[in-house]
């Protein structure tokens, strides 16, 4: 992701939302704990929260909303939750694909998908495929991501291009590691949420976000709505306004 400048939209025009907004959808479990529940259930209440989130977004006038939806970090958890998470993933795609497609929603996926079950992998194609074309909203799904790796791996792209003689090791800056991330053309997040409380990026959209704002909520990401997404963006609005934000980061 990157600095690009964000193409049009159908969603309404409103100065005062973030174009970019990124969740770290966290709690799930904690969720499920406090209720004495399965964990599962807390993972697949929280895909119910996700439906709830990208329909808002584009209310709201969102333009692209990425979400943290299994980290790299995420395979150290008991194969049996692991399984939960993609049997969710396969269930999303496959029930979800078309209402988004018929919503105008672009499906991104950024992660490493080396070493991914076959049929998984189909699916992440599928889903990019299908929606391409789409302008209403680009829903950008960070599968089997870490963001020190995705930094790891620009870098091994420039340094192969030194050792292949196309590139001057002197023409290497922040722009030439930028646009080999994952999805250079994709501007960087102005708003960062995590749900549950949590006040970390736990590897996430690292070099993005440099300068964007973040925003912590105490509520579990399956009690997440509207209302919340709305208070979040309030805030951000707020900082815009009261430092200037945006005329910062520009001159920054």
């Amino acid at each position: 992701m990157s600095n690009a400048a964000a193409p049009a939209t159908d969603g309404p025009d409103r100065s005062d939302v973030p174009a970019h907004v990124a969740i770290i959808m966290d709690g799930n479990g904690r969720w499920a704990a406090a209720r004495g529940l399965p964990r599962a259930e807390g993972h697949r209440r929280g895909v119910e929260a996700l439906r709830r989130v990208v329909r808002a977004s584009h209310e709201l006038g969102i333009r692209y909303l990425t979400i943290f939806s299994f980290s790299s970090e995420n395979w150290s958890r008991p194969a049996s939750e692991i399984g939960d998470l993609f049997g969710l993933l396969r269930r999303f795609i496959r029930n979800d694909l078309a209402s988004l497609h018929r919503d105008g929603v672009k499906v991104r996926i950024i992660g490493e998908r080396a070493g991914l079950e076959g049929d998984i992998c189909a699916l992440l194609n599928e889903a990019e495929e299908l929606t391409r074309d789409n302008t209403r909203l680009t829903l950008v799904v960070a599968f089997n991501y870490g963001s020190r790796q995705e930094i790891a791996k620009a870098a091994q792209k420039l340094a192969r291009e030194v050792a292949d003689g196309t590139r001057d090791p002197k023409t290497i800056d922040a722009d030439a590691l930028g646009a080999h991330l994952d999805a250079p053309d994709i501007p960087d997040p102005d708003l960062i949420i995590r749900t549950s409380g949590e006040q970390r990026l736990s590897n996430f959209l690292m070099w993005q976000a440099a300068y964007s704002e973040l925003v912590f909520v105490p509520v579990h990401w399956p009690d997440f709505d509207k209302a919340a997404l709305e208070s979040a963006v309030a805030e951000f609005a707020r900082r815009e306004r009261r430092f200037g934000g945006l005329v910062a980061k520009s001159a920054s």
